[in-house]
């Protein structure tokens, strides 16, 4: 499938850069108050992230089952940010990129589902 390996290196490479963005960034403290989530929902979506984003690398050079979970995990995580963006009014700019990586997700999922 087309770019399955450059995809997989730099969705892992967003998700664990925001996940660790979740656990430390006073900004998206901010972000998930107005997401209307707690701190401890901003904490396990930002090690869920990390975790899903090591688990795509880890997958590339281990199994390909390993990948297919963590994009399957991940898109479901960007669904929910989809849905809750969506939900609270944010803009089309704003919705975007949950519904981008969801889709990416998806794609990574369906590439690696191929190769078992």
């Amino acid at each position: 499938m087309f770019g399955l390996k450059i995809i997989t290196f730099f969705v892992s490479f967003c998700f664990i850069g925001y996940g660790i963005s979740c656990l430390y960034s006073t900004k998206m403290v901010e972000e998930f108050k107005r997401f209307g989530l707690t701190n401890n929902q901003r904490k396990l979506t930002g090690v869920l992230q990390i975790l899903g984003g090591a688990g795509l690398v880890i997958g590339y050079f281990l199994h390909p089952f390993i990948t297919l979970l963590a994009a399957l995990g991940l898109s479901l995580l960007m669904l929910l940010g989809f849905i809750t963006r969506i939900k609270i009014k944010d803009s089309f700019y704003e919705t975007s990129p949950s519904f981008i990586f969801m889709v990416l997700n998806g794609y990574l999922a369906y590439g690696y589902y191929l190769t078992l």
